[in-house]
């Protein structure tokens, strides 16, 4: 298949590479002239724009990008892809925004004669490049089932949440709940620690306890208790703190809309916020722990 790829960042070029793998031709575009370049030296096709990539014969397009304000501009601009693109192609959108714009831009493209998807990932970096990315997929059964044979090029678990915009529903749910776990991982390894509890001891009765949580099980932020995670490293890589404060942002705007209380999601909200403001938004999430460490040197 012929697939227009538009955002090639750290999620996103990772994902095409694998469309290129799984045997599909891409048309590929980025503001990132090296990123483009990686993708083509793997095979893909370079395009000028996103109307350049509307302007192929391609028969799906696939849009990764950094915020609502950028769907927005690359679907709805005035040299955007409804602009330029044929009716019946399918487009969907992988990037993480909040419902609402979601929707919106599923209604325009849907009266320009474009079916249309959201659907957001989890599963970080990481996940991208395995190939083993979870996929929350807002939109039409049908169009479901068209996309789900590509998808299943990029990620492994692939789930349909409903209507336009419940994707992202999914995705924001489940990222502030992540937020706040791993704020309570933090507060009861810190104290453990504090106490006098050996982490690594403390943190094994918790993972077979009913404290147990993937933040504490599989990414736990007390450093020495785990290999492999950003806490073993210095808080590098994985899934940044400002990234997840622009997660809770969309949370806590969602709630809004919807006048239902998020009252520890706010909470998480100002707490990253605050650790943030420290200067510290470049180090993964579960750095927030050296908001509660008292020998913490971040």
């Amino acid at each position: 298949m012929h697939i227009g790829f538009i955002g090639l960042g750290n999620m996103g070029a990772p994902m095409a590479r694998n469309l290129l793998k799984a045997g599909h031709r891409l048309t590929v575009f980025d503001l990132s002239q090296a990123a483009v370049a990686g993708l083509v030296e793997a095979g893909a096709k370079a395009a000028a724009s996103p109307a350049a990539v509307a302007g192929t014969d391609a028969e799906l397009v696939i849009t990764m990008l950094p915020a609502s304000a950028h769907v927005k501009g690359v679907y709805l601009g005035e040299d955007g892809l409804l602009a330029h693109v044929r009716p019946g192609i399918l487009l969907i959108d992988s990037s993480t925004i909040d419902p609402l714009s979601a929707r919106e831009v599923a209604a325009a493209a849907r009266a320009h004669g474009n079916p249309m998807l959201d659907a957001p990932v989890s599963g970080g970096t990481g996940g991208a490049a395995a190939g083993t990315l979870t996929f929350m997929v807002g939109g039409e059964a049908a169009d479901f089932n068209r996309a789900q044979p590509v998808l299943a090029a990029m990620g492994r678990n692939i789930v349909h949440c409903g209507g336009a915009g419940n994707g992202q529903v999914a995705k924001v749910a489940n990222n502030m709940l992540l937020g706040i776990s791993m704020i309570g991982v933090a507060e009861a390894m810190s104290l453990g620690v504090a106490l006098g509890m050996d982490p690594q001891v403390l943190a094994g009765i918790l993972n077979t306890s009913s404290g147990r949580c993937w933040s504490s099980d599989t990414y736990n932020p007390f450093p020495g208790v785990m290999d492999n995670v950003p806490a073993a490293r210095g808080y590098t890589g994985g899934f940044g703190t400002d990234l997840m404060l622009k997660d809770l942002g969309l949370a806590s705007e969602a709630a809004k809309q919807a006048r239902q209380p998020v009252i520890l999601g706010a909470l998480a909200q100002q707490l990253y916020q605050t650790f943030s403001a420290q200067g510290h938004g470049g180090l993964d999430f579960s750095a927030i722990i050296n908001l509660y460490r008292k020998d913490a040197q971040a």
